[in-house]
This record gives C-alpha cells, structure tokens and sequence, in this order.
C-alpha cells in the first residue's frame, strides 16, 4: 500500500514538474485591447442591466410617514421611551448601560467595548424635541410637571397611560384616550404626535455639531422600536425567517453570497436565542478559519489526492504532462 501511494506521489510530482514547462507554440496577444473591449462591454451591458432592472426606489420610512399611517404605535411606542421600558432603553451597550447586551460564556463584546453611543430614550426622544418647541406654554408646563414628580408618580402616569392606550380610538391621524388619570403625559404624547407628523421631529433627532446631518441613529432606533420598519420589512420579505438578508426589496435575489451567514438563523439554537448574533459571528469565525487552515489539516489536505475529482476536470491538462513526459496514457 506504502509503494503503491509513493510511486503515485513520485509520478503526480513528475506530472507537475513537466506541466510546467510549456513547449508549445506561441502566438502575440495584446492584453492591453482585450482590457479595453471587456471595459466597454461589460459597462455597456451595466448599463443596459440598469435600465431594464434597475433596483426599486421605494420612498424611505419617517418618523413623520410612521405617526402619520400608524399614530396609535408611535403613540405606545413613545410612552415606553419616556418611561424606560422600551428595547433600545433596556439593550445595554453601546447605547446604556440598562442590559447585558449579547454575550457567548465569558465574552462579552458589548459591555468591553462600553457605551460608545449614549442615548437616554426619555430625554433624547421626546422631552428634549418637546422642549424645544416654541410658543407652548402649556406644554412647557407639563414637562416641568413631569420631571418634577417622582419615579413612582411618572410611572404611575404612564402606566395608567399605557392601559387607555388599549382602548383608544384612532380618528384620522389623531389617537382618543378614554378619560383617566394621565397627568401631564397626555398632552406630551399629543404634542409629540403632533410634532413628528409635521416632520419636526425627524429634524430634532438628526441635531448633531456637524454642518452636514448625516447620523441617523436616533431615529432609526426609534422606528425600530416602533411596528413600522418590521411591517414594511415583512411586506419586502426582509425579515430574518423570510432570509432578508440575502434579499432585495421585494422578491428581487440580493446578496446570494449570505446564504451561509442567514443560514444559521433559520435553525434553533440560533433561531430562538437572545445571542444569535455573536453564535452566528462565533460559528463563522470558525468555519473561515478552518478554511484557512486546510493546507495545514493532515487528513483534509489529502482528499483531493484520495478523491482525485480535479483530475477529471483538468484531464486534457493532465493527458498532455503525461505526453511530454513520455508516460503511457491510462
């Protein structure tokens, strides 16, 4: 058995040695027009790829478009910013320090790296937007009513809230509470309505120092909290169980190559775990190291030769090294 795999080693060294050796004919080739023609015609049919599909341009999700079509979930979603309790003001780092973030035994990326991105939901969301409202005395009122009053007595406000939010009535663009005892949070959250169906408060959350607003974190989080963004994205088979991540808008192919990162979502335990994200990365890691270790892996280098499949592929490659070493076919 030792013989026979040497003397096959001995002859698949010789067939490289002599594969490399051309002895051929030759003939000119100017590389420099066959660039030049695959430029131009792979841009031209770009450009014919575009026009024919090109990649819809659907209209981008406000805060005003999301007060306006869904006033009574942007109404539940904003009481539970002002009160704590909403996924971004429990998440933990990088946006506070209110929640473990996603960890993997002792790794815990999240809280190493601490809070890059603070955001305090009552204040950023709506109390700062609401105060800087002009000519509102009332409303000025209420603030001050609000963050005057204890921890006990704003929860026991927006609690009581909460609980007439699930019998109000939406009219139009407006959302009617029954009667109850709501204290200053009412009209807080009927200013804040009022306010993002105007479109000031997309503007309120995008106030940076730079000239130019180009950090849309604040109201992203915010949508995200919200029902609007997971709707849309359910309409355009975005989500994570419809594999949205190796999808266009709509039903369009997107990102093929992701097949294997959006895989391991779709089975447990990634599927039903808090930590999915770093599982998944942790998985990943592995498997791209594993790749990059394979020249180095004793029993998975040697398959190849054990299943010689390339061989077949590279036949012709391989008839003519035998030729020119003077070795009988077979």
């Amino acid at each position: 058995m030792s013989g026979g795999l040497g003397g096959y080693r001995a002859r698949w060294r010789a067939e490289n040695e002599q594969a490399r050796e051309w002895k051929g004919p030759y003939r000119s080739y100017d590389i420099v027009k066959e660039v030049v023609i695959a430029i131009v015609g792979v841009a031209c049919i770009c450009v014919l790829l575009t026009v024919l599909f090109s990649s819809p341009d659907d209209p981008p999700s406000t805060i005003e478009s999301w007060s306006r079509q869904m006033p009574a979930d942007f109404v539940a979603t904003a009481v539970t910013e002002l009160d704590g309790t909403s996924a971004l003001a429990t998440y933990g780092p990088p946006y506070n320090h209110n929640g473990e973030g996603q960890f993997e035994w002792f790794i815990h990326l999240q809280k190493w790296l601490g809070v890059s991105h603070p955001i305090n939901t009552a204040q950023d969301f709506v109390i700062s937007p609401l105060s800087a409202v002009p000519d509102q005395p009332g409303l000025r009122a209420a603030i001050g009513k609000y963050a005057a009053a204890g921890p006990t007595q704003q929860s026991a406000w927006t609690t009581a809230y909460e609980k007439g939010l699930g019998k109000a009535k939406t009219s139009g663009e407006a959302v009617v509470l029954p009667a109850g005892s709501y204290g200053p949070v009412s009209m807080m959250m009927a200013s804040l309505l009022s306010l993002a169906q105007s479109g000031g408060l997309d503007g309120a959350l995008l106030t940076s120092q730079q000239f130019y607003q180009t950090d849309y974190t604040k109201p992203l989080l915010f949508l995200a909290d919200g029902s609007a963004l997971s709707t849309r994205a359910q309409a355009d088979h975005l989500l994570g169980e419809q594999w949205g991540m190796m999808n266009e808008t709509g039903s369009w192919p997107g990102q093929v190559w992701l097949w294997l990162y959006t895989l391991w979502y779709q089975v447990k335990p990634f599927s039903t775990s808090a930590n999915a994200d770093i599982l998944v990365m942790t998985v990943m890691g592995l498997l791209t190291l594993l790749f990059i270790l394979i020249p180095f892996l004793p029993i998975v280098r040697d398959i190849p030769r054990w299943i010689p499949l390339h061989r077949r592929i590279w036949r012709e490659h391989y008839a003519a090294a035998r030729r020119n070493a003077g070795a009988p076919p077979g």
